[in-house]
């Protein structure tokens, strides 16, 4: 088993000389960039940020200006990253700064932890990247690599597990050089121990991991214990006169908050309730999308109605069909607006 200071020694070492240094938020002191892209990387991979990243710094550069920007506008730019109570989250967060702060980002990891949206590990990552803070992370990456070198029994998310984990990594922090050791921690999990088929020769713990001497690089860390997954099913009403499509703004809170959806119920009641006359809608494929918690079957259906002529008012936003599918919309409701443009063509 690898000895505290040696364990960081090492890891600094390699990180200079073998991780990775190009990633588009690296190489800045910026507090405001280092914690946009922690918050984008909770539960998302680097390929699928970056992008995302880039074009949120175009549109809000400075946290003043994500302060400022309308919450509507700052989850379009979200739309189909997932896990929306970020976004919103991150508007939140970036207000306080703003009011609170004076528009000046704490620089203490328990500080940083005080403000909406920032957990523990999060709040190490910024302070440790902005401001050379000693102070341990601990996210789903790191959670593999420790349980694996050290051969930490249990499933990581249990509360005793946690606790061992927090204390086995606030031991391990090296007196110096906090930044390289914190990528370090991040780049072995994301690159070298991933979940599936870690490249152990090329680990820098290779002779020391506990996990790779007895051969349970697969056991450990120990897997969630699997809960039945909950089953949902609800329709989904497309709205169309051919050029545009009705859909709704979803409130801020709950599934898909802030999001543009068609509108979810039964056709004929929505119908109905909008004033509008579709003498026979037709069902479309059903989509399945599963989220954490749950999977969702949605199912659409496709309503033509010859005119538009009292939806226009909020929370009902009226959208050229061939352009909704690039509006704030989440994920399968991207898929499901490709569909209705090809069934409605």
């Amino acid at each position: 088993m690898p000895k505290e200071q040696s364990f960081a020694q090492c890891l600094i070492v390699w990180q200079q000389t073998a991780g990775r240094h190009n990633l588009p938020w690296q190489g800045s002191r910026d507090p405001y960039r280092i914690w946009l892209s922690e918050i984008m990387l909770q539960q998302t991979q680097v390929a699928t940020v970056i992008p995302y990243y880039q074009r949120f710094l175009a549109s809000f550069p400075d946290v003043a200006a994500l302060a400022a920007a309308p919450i509507e506008r700052v989850i379009e730019h979200w739309a189909g990253l997932g896990y929306y109570a970020r976004a919103r989250n991150l508007h939140r967060c970036a207000q306080q700064i703003v009011a609170v702060h004076g528009g000046n980002f704490p620089k203490t990891a328990g500080q940083l932890m005080e403000l909406p949206g920032i957990g523990r590990s999060t709040a190490a990552a910024v302070a440790a990247f902005a401001f050379g803070q000693r102070a341990a992370i601990l996210d789903g990456n790191v959670k593999r690599v420790l349980c694996r070198i050290f051969a930490i029994e249990g499933f990581p998310g249990s509360a005793a597990v946690d606790r061992t984990l927090w204390q086995l990594a606030d031991t391990l922090l090296p007196e110096h050089g906090i930044e390289a050791y914190t990528q370090g921690l991040m780049d072995l999990g994301a690159t070298i121990c991933t979940r599936h088929a870690p490249a152990c020769p090329r680990c820098p713990y290779v002779d020391e991991c506990l996990a790779r001497r007895d051969g349970r690089q697969g056991e450990l860390p120990t897997a969630r214990p699997r809960p039945t997954v909950p089953e949902r099913s609800s329709p989904f009403v497309f709205i169309t006169d051919g050029r545009h499509i009705l859909l709704e703004r979803r409130p801020p809170n709950g599934l898909w908050g802030g999001l543009l959806v068609a509108p979810e119920g039964e056709p004929t009641a929505i119908l109905a309730r909008l004033g509008l006359d579709c003498p026979q809608p037709q069902p479309l494929p059903d989509l399945r999308h599963a989220f954490t918690h749950f999977r969702l079957t949605l199912q659409p259906v496709l309503c033509r109605v010859s005119t538009f002529s009292c939806c226009h008012s909020a929370p009902y936003h009226l959208l050229p069909l061939a352009e909704a599918a690039k509006a704030g919309v989440p994920t399968p409701m991207r898929q499901l607006l490709r569909q209705v443009a090809n069934a409605a063509g």
